[in-house]
């Protein structure tokens, strides 16, 4: 089944514009902001189905591309797609933000923002599973910081401002990493893309990078720890 070439991008920012729309209902009408934030939060889950069933499993490869000028002065462009990886975690995000609204049904304390909050971070989440750029993937990561800093410290436990700062202060640190090992990698090779980093960054022939003044070997094993850092938080995982 062919799809529009926008599907992509109008899956991931369904859910924030969901939340701009939460935006303009009063914050006395409660009972409509629940109902109407479950239901805009089907529509993203609505075509996430249609993605599950039109992806074409006898194909490899990346699928419904689309690929947009950006940053061409540096190699970064606007590029989106996904594979028989993301199409799973696309599903189980679109799944999980309805049933989680309605785990949170009784939520008393400014209950619009956290709607808005929690469908600004289902739209960072398909962003991050569907860029197939590492500048664009870094962008939806960084996004996704900010509504789970004050979901948590808004709406958190007894220990909530602790916690919201102490997740700031460790995933900022493994963003900074992240960010470095980035720009390391886009400017030994020259691209971003994730497409053609997956044959340019693993034939890279050995010798110094001339960026960096370090062995290629070298910049490889500190992107990798890089990078594992910073997931590492994010999941997080021990000792984080």
């Amino acid at each position: 089944m062919d799809l529009p070439q926008s599907f992509l991008t109008l899956l991931i920012f369904s859910p924030l514009a969901a939340a701009v729309i939460l935006l303009f209902v009063p914050d006395d009408e409660r009972r409509v902001i629940k109902r109407l934030a479950f239901v805009l939060s089907l529509v993203p889950l609505v075509m996430s189905l249609v993605l599950w069933f039109s992806y074409d499993r006898s194909t490899p490869g990346f699928q419904f591309a689309q690929q947009a000028r950006w940053f061409e002065s540096i190699g970064s462009t606007y590029h989106v797609a996904v594979d028989g990886i993301s199409l799973p975690m696309v599903l189980l995000t679109t799944i999980l933000t309805p049933l989680a609204i309605l785990a949170s049904w009784d939520i008393k304390d400014r209950l619009k923002w956290f709607m808005m909050l929690f469908l600004g971070l289902e739209s960072a989440m398909l962003g991050l599973f569907l860029s197939l750029d590492l500048i664009i993937f870094f962008i939806f990561w960084e996004i996704g910081l900010v509504p789970m800093y004050f979901l948590i410290r808004i709406w958190g436990g007894a220990d909530r401002v602790y916690a919201s700062f102490k997740f700031m202060i460790y995933t900022m640190a493994g963003s900074l990493g992240l960010l470095l090992s980035i720009q390391i990698m886009g400017l030994a090779t020259g691209t971003f893309d994730i497409v053609k980093l997956m044959d340019v960054w693993v034939n890279m022939p050995a010798g110094t990078l001339p960026v960096v003044g370090l062995s290629v070997a070298t910049v490889k094993g500190l992107a990798f720890v890089a990078f594992f850092i910073a997931f590492a938080i994010k999941v997080p995982m021990f000792p984080f």
